[in-house]
């Protein structure tokens, strides 16, 4: 069996659920055939009296071992031959259909891997080609987890979504889910377009660190001018930075999460409200969507659901906003929903569980 070069292995594509691999088939296929090659030693050990070896005359366990060999391997040498008419009758009724059935294990574990190898590629080939304006997901982590369960919330299919981690451990989990993964550094430009990152539609960035966040970036954009990228950082004086390296939206991690721990101390109601809100697809849901031809020329107080905001080109303005009083056809709203319970999405390994 061809051995993966160390490259090839840390950085390929892991399609979800995949079929057991060819060193398992191989190592099953193995086990098989010692087995059949020890039930020929033992046949030929009980009946060594009926058989001759022109070495010394007598057949020892070592020749038992020596003769299964080359008989089940079709070899023959002739050295060690059955004699008697009870020898060569269970050469031709058991030995013999023991010898087809080890060359069928051999034969049928090259045909088995060089098959698997031709239906992983052909597999990899049809996902490659169907992918489009998917998004993929740089780090699979607690954030990364999160933001996965939002968008499947919202609709969108698990294999229009792409994990990338530096993980073998945590891609293999990604794959347990249902996402196709890339193990590999998504600072290199190889990996990201192994996750197919020029022909995806955005690309969330969940790293660890805010330097990894800033190169994944700059990686993404150069890679791919018309992608939305939306990332994380830990520290607020680097989201600046961020933008400026091609981010369209950036999230500090640590501050927000200081903000909610300080609002649920000052107000727990409050605290408790917003954090219903920023969990998709449980209690009330924060989400955008256009303006309806019912209520274009109305005010965002007379729509069904509860405006919070209103986008207006790239201005986003409050409902009480005099601008947005009248609301227009182009015009996105930001409204709080009522989530259904079959939205609500559980991953692996979610610390709900």
């Amino acid at each position: 069996m061809r051995r993966i070069p160390l490259d090839e292995l840390q950085h390929h594509v892991q399609l979800p659920e995949p079929v057991a691999g060819p060193l398992r088939q191989v190592v099953k296929r193995v086990v098989a055939a010692a087995v059949v090659l020890l039930a020929t030693v033992f046949l030929v050990y009980l009946d060594r009296e009926e058989y001759g070896d022109n070495a010394d005359g007598r057949v020892s366990l070592l020749d038992c071992f020596y003769y299964a060999t080359v008989t089940l391997s079709t070899t023959g040498y002739g050295d060690i031959t059955p004699v008697s008419d009870s020898a060569r009758l269970i050469n031709v009724l058991v030995v013999t259909p023991l010898r087809v059935l080890f060359l069928i294990i051999l034969i049928g574990t090259t045909l088995e891997v060089l098959a698997e190898r031709t239906r992983e590629q052909w597999r990899l080939a049809r996902w490659r080609s169907a992918l489009r304006d998917h998004t993929v997901i740089v780090g699979f982590g607690t954030k990364g987890r999160s933001a996965a369960e939002t968008l499947i919330s919202t609709g969108i299919p698990r294999d229009q979504i792409v994990i990338v981690d530096p993980s073998r451990k945590v891609v293999e989990g990604a794959g347990a889910a249902g996402f196709t993964g890339v193990v590999g550094d998504a600072t290199r430009s190889d990996v990201l377009l192994r996750a197919e990152v020029q022909r995806a539609g955005q690309v969330i960035i969940a790293t660890q660190r805010d330097d990894t966040a800033v190169l994944v970036t700059l990686t993404a954009r150069q890679l791919n001018r018309n992608l939305r990228i939306v990332a994380a950082v830990r520290e607020e004086e680097n989201a600046p930075l961020l933008r400026q390296s091609g981010a369209d939206s950036v999230i500090t991690s640590a501050s927000a999460a200081g903000r909610l721990l300080g609002m649920s101390m000052l107000s727990p109601s409050a605290g408790a409200v917003m954090e219903d809100l920023i969990h998709q697809g449980t209690g009330l849901n924060l989400t955008e969507r256009p303006v309806t031809r019912a209520e274009a020329g109305r005010s965002p107080r007379e729509c069904k659901d509860l405006v919070v905001s209103v986008v207006r080109g790239h201005r986003v303005l409050g409902f009480d906003d005099p601008e947005a009083s009248r609301l227009e056809l182009t015009d996105r709203l930001v409204v709080i929903r009522r989530a259904s319970p079959s939205q609500t999405v559980v991953l692996p390994n979610d610390p709900r569980r």
